[in-house]
């Protein structure tokens, strides 16, 4: 009989008014809201400490690292080695100095490198959300167990959070994708020290090119391994040199410019779950819960769900059986009892 009790004091109370409903609600929403900061922002999953899916953190950690390796993996060469350069550099030629390189032509190579790789970030960050909005619905199942009736509900809530989220961060990131195209800048001192130590060869590679009496096929470059240098004969020696000299600086930005990527990514990634959390959660379940088109959703909570009042109704049963079940032993052995002294 006590689990009976104990089982039914766990039952939520009936709501007979809507300030107990939406004081209910609050007491949900203020309980999912601390779950959810515990296991996405402080990396205390002690809530759910056999399902690793719910150690936020630490899988938020894995996939941003995942990213960082994919998006920084060199790729191969899609064309013969300088060709992009060269090509570059012959449409974006103009009357003047020969020796000059057109900054319109490293803003047109580095906008081929970013376009190649621009769907990488934009689908990081949409896996991202779709794994938080898995831990939003696990998180807002199991503290409306006892609410059937508003589960629904509230879960949808929690499904146009996500989804008004995720189109925010895809914008955002394509923001941080395609500001890269416009303006060549770092402060990043290691980009000067590349990009010396790589045009230092520079000589030594238009001497193979042109002046070896040998006409090797292939170049032993620092950094880019053997690269073929046969189909660059046929060009003069001041355009070799300016196509060398771009794709040493554009092979010694791109490394910064995907750095700062995954950095800016990071850190927004940061910044949006917080938000999540603490400014945009609460208001979407209330306003979700408040709206008369979706059914009224604190005046479901008026109304007990059949399941819910039918095992409260079986609680009850059951414990008056068992207590008048219980009486029916007292008495009778107080009557063996009394049998017995006589």
């Amino acid at each position: 009989m006590e689990n009976s009790v104990l089982e039914l004091n766990k039952l939520p109370v009936v709501m007979v008014s809507s300030g107990e409903a939406l004081m209910a609600l609050m007491d949900i929403i203020g309980s999912a809201k601390e779950s959810l900061l515990r296991i996405l922002v402080q990396g205390d999953f002690s809530e759910y400490p056999d399902d690793q899916t719910m150690h936020c953190t630490a899988r938020l950690a894995e996939m941003l690292s995942q990213f960082s390796e994919t998006l920084q993996a060199k790729p191969e060469e899609a064309t013969e080695f300088l060709m992009d350069e060269i090509k570059i550099l012959d449409e974006c030629k103009c009357v003047g100095l020969p020796n000059f390189i057109p900054r319109s032509a490293f803003l047109a190579i580095l906008s081929q490198h970013v376009d190649g790789i621009h769907t990488k970030p934009v689908k990081f960050i949409t896996e991202i959300w779709d794994y938080v909005e898995v831990v939003l619905s696990s998180v807002l199942t199991k503290y409306t167990e006892n609410l059937p009736q508003i589960q629904s509900s509230i879960k949808r809530a929690g499904r146009n959070l996500i989804s008004k989220t995720k189109e925010q961060a895809v914008n955002r990131v394509t923001e941080i994708v395609e500001m890269e195209k416009l303006t060549d800048y770092t402060c990043n001192p290691d980009y000067m020290t590349l990009w010396t130590q790589k045009t230092e060869l520079q000589q030594s590679f238009i001497n193979a090119v042109l002046y070896d009496e040998e006409k090797h096929e292939n170049y032993s470059l620092a950094g880019f391994g053997d690269v073929k240098i046969s189909h660059l004969r046929k060009y003069h020696a001041h355009l070799l040199q300016q196509a060398f000299d771009m794709k040493m600086k554009i092979t010694s930005y791109w490394t910064i410019v995907l750095r700062r990527i995954v950095d800016n990514l990071a850190l927004y990634l940061q910044f949006s779950v917080k938000n999540l959390v603490n400014c945009w959660f609460q208001k979407e379940i209330v306003a979700e819960m408040v709206d008369t088109r979706g059914g009224g959703g604190i005046e479901r909570m008026l109304a007990e769900s059949p399941s819910m009042a039918s095992k409260r109704e079986k609680l009850k049963n059951s414990i008056k059986l068992l207590k008048e079940s219980k009486d029916v032993v007292a008495a009778i052995v107080d009557q063996n009892s009394g049998c017995g002294d006589r």
